[in-house]
């Protein structure tokens, strides 16, 4: 299975610089269009959190995007970071809607702590629908009502 990983410092220049990585490589190895933007979103949203929230009261820290393309049916997404975890902020710049969003674009979502650290990774598992297959919320047409 085709993988890599890319790291780089917590700032607000490496959101973009992440999400272009992932979802080249992602391109590069067949992920279809409709969910290379579910990819990019989601991991937009999972680097600005890292760099927003894990970082407080440190001045550096670092991110990890990593991708792993599964024989055309899957993608998984890990973004990880060596902060202090993640924990509301008072004075966060954000309306906190980061993570919900990353929950509805992907198949399944799990935040949690990497071992032996003190960080955050969001696993994210985007499943790849076979060609021709129907929007799970399009409704049902006349002919498969038949």
């Amino acid at each position: 299975m085709p993988s890599a990983s890319w790291t780089a410092p917590a700032s607000a220049e490496s959101v973009g610089q992440l999400r272009q990585a992932v979802a080249d490589f992602a391109r590069d190895h067949g992920v279809p269009e409709p969910c290379l933007n579910d990819i990019r979103l989601a991991v937009s949203e999972a680097v600005s959190n890292a760099v927003v929230h894990a970082f407080r009261g440190r001045a550096d820290g670092t991110v990890i995007a990593s991708v792993t393309v599964g024989a055309s049916e899957w993608v998984e997404v890990r973004v990880t970071d060596d902060g202090s975890g993640m924990a509301p902020r008072d004075d966060s710049p954000g309306l906190g809607l980061g993570l919900p969003l990353i929950r509805h674009l992907t198949d399944q979502f799990e935040h949690r702590r990497p071992p032996g650290s003190d960080g955050t990774e969001l696993w994210m598992h985007f499943r790849l629908a076979p060609s021709g297959a129907r929007d799970p919320i399009d409704p049902p047409s006349d002919a498969d009502r038949r």
